[in-house]
């Protein structure tokens, strides 16, 4: 049963196919759409580790604009499944903002 939390985007894990961060396209069509609001903006859906860290499935883009353009923000996430192993990225959002 998926849970939902509100957490900083910047804490969150990126998963390993995109270590490099968001898609700067995508990123600029959602900064166009949304500006600096998360109203109307889709979960972002992630998986935890045992130890409670939490990686993206779903929205890396999402994250780092809200990080990125709304420092301190929170965001709605969506665990979707709770893992028995622990995540293998190190690379937070925080970690690809320039």
């Amino acid at each position: 049963m998926a849970r939902f939390l509100d957490v900083d985007p910047a804490t969150l894990f990126l998963p390993t196919q995109r270590l490099s961060g968001a898609d700067p396209w995508k990123l600029q069509r959602q900064i166009a759409r949304y500006d600096t609001s998360v109203l109307g903006m889709p979960s972002i859906l992630v998986v935890e580790d045992p130890a409670g860290r939490l990686e993206i499935l779903h929205g890396v883009t999402r994250a780092t604009r809200v990080a990125e353009w709304i420092p301190g923000a929170l965001v709605t996430v969506e665990v979707v499944e709770v893992l028995t192993r622990s995540i293998r990225s190190r690379v937070t959002v925080a970690d690809t903002i320039p």
